[in-house]
């Protein structure tokens, strides 16, 4: 436990942001599982999809390049549903 002022409230906003990124890598998780386990109407959740990695990686709860690799294995996955 931090005996100055300064770390302690720097561990009130940690908790903060780790719930936030913890939130928004779980809704890239589920939207992802749930393109991949039910995959009718594919376009519009790709498009959700997309939205949440552009957003999480523009905040920096992940790498960009992380969002793009997914959003090119998604889209991959996609193409091949389609054919």
């Amino acid at each position: 436990m931090p005996q100055h002022k300064s770390p302690r409230k720097h561990m009130i906003t940690d908790k903060k942001r780790a719930a936030r990124n913890n939130y928004v890598k779980r809704t890239i998780r589920t939207l992802t599982k749930d393109l991949e386990q039910r995959p009718e109407n594919a376009d519009a959740k790709l498009s959700e999809l997309y939205s949440q990695l552009d957003k999480a990686a523009k905040k920096g709860v992940i790498h960009k390049r992380t969002a793009t690799r997914r959003k090119a294995r998604l889209a991959a996955f996609v193409n091949k549903l389609e054919k």
